[in-house]
């Protein structure tokens, strides 16, 4: 199965928005990065109950989203925020541009000292990402990257290159129904399924070139919206689930290397 439609063109973002966006979420990234080391495996859970009793909520998720969003009033007190803990700003989805926060991606890996979780910070607009902060404080890395900049990893410019599906690994964030079939699909053709509890982290595999895709259902526009920043300044291929280049997609997507995408759509549409 091949894209069906070309990429539509994405204009150039105001270059001094993006240096002052990526110093700002920068900083952010860095914040969180020690607050999630010191507190990972020990935080207090909260007594919210959101979609089911597996979907925690800590205190550091609260402390670093309230943080995140006194930091961005002040330095962009035009530019509203969506975050995972407390929502929407007014006008959010029909301002010009957005941010959009995660303060931790894989909230059960975090509570169980699991080391596989990110805090995520993207800046949005009409077009998709336009700067895109993932800190992966496990590693003690800080991913950034900005349209038309490239992706660096703490500091190193980082670019993928075409790869073979057979011998790699596909990260896959899927929905109980979807899962069974598609891991099936993969390991007969020699593919490792790797689940790594973390939407951010299992996309930002394909931008840092250790997976030759990324699969996901179900997930929020805060769980996605900086590592796809990062896989397209990659040089990743983003599309939905019938195959349509979208920067940012709102239902099923897929985030493959160069030459890997057709195979995955495969295996995603097998009857």
């Amino acid at each position: 199965m091949s894209l069906q439609h070309e990429t539509r063109r994405i204009p150039p973002a105001d270059p001094g928005l993006l240096s002052r966006a990526l110093e700002v979420a920068g900083r952010l990234a860095n914040d969180a990065a020690e607050v999630i080391t010191a507190t990972a495996g020990r935080d207090r859970l909260t007594d919210t109950v959101k979609a089911h009793p597996f979907d925690w909520v800590t205190d550091t998720d609260r402390t670093l989203e309230r943080h995140t969003r006194r930091v961005l009033a002040a330095e962009f007190p035009d530019v509203p925020v969506l975050g995972e803990e407390y929502g929407a700003d007014p006008g959010v989805h029909s301002a010009p541009l957005r941010w959009v926060v995660d303060p931790v991606d894989g909230t059960a890996n975090y509570v169980a000292g699991f080391p596989w979780c990110a805090y995520s910070l993207a800046l949005v607009d009409a077009y998709g990402p336009v700067v895109g902060v993932i800190a992966d404080p496990s590693r003690a890395q800080i991913y950034a990257a900005a349209r038309g900049r490239g992706v660096r990893a703490n500091g190193v410019p980082v670019r993928i290159a075409p790869r073979p599906v057979v011998g790699g690994l596909v990260c896959a964030e899927l929905s109980l129904e979807r899962a069974p079939g598609f891991t099936a699909r993969a390991a007969a053709a020699h593919t490792g399924v790797r689940v790594l509890g973390s939407a951010a982290l299992a996309i930002t595999q394909v931008a840092l070139g250790h997976a030759v895709a990324a699969v996901l259902d179900r997930y929020e526009e805060w769980d996605v919206a900086g590592a796809l920043c990062l896989a397209s300044e990659a040089g990743a291929v983003v599309v939905d689930a019938q195959g349509n280049p979208d920067p940012l997609p709102t239902d099923d997507l897929i985030v493959a290397v160069p030459g890997a995408l057709d195979t995955v759509l495969d295996w995603w549409h097998h009857p």
